[in-house]
């Protein structure tokens, strides 16, 4: 399982330390870069939005809307 997390700066060493210490937690990369969270951010949120489209929990504009309101 994956997982985002936005830590504050004052907490941030704490809280990697405790992650480290936990043998079943794999700390892949850290993100540092505001813009690059932020995208992260708004990507995570886009597959999210397709899964939920997928189980029929969520209705997405087509293509074609997305291009008209342009």
């Amino acid at each position: 399982m994956k997982v985002i997390l936005d830590v504050q700066d004052n907490r941030k060493e704490f809280f990697m330390e405790l992650l480290k210490s936990l043998d079943y937690v794999k700390v892949v990369k850290e993100v540092n870069d505001k813009q690059k969270s932020e995208a992260i951010q708004n990507l995570a949120e886009a597959f999210n939005d397709v899964r939920l489209y997928e189980k029929g929990e969520k209705q997405l504009k087509s293509a074609k809307d997305l291009l008209n309101e342009l």
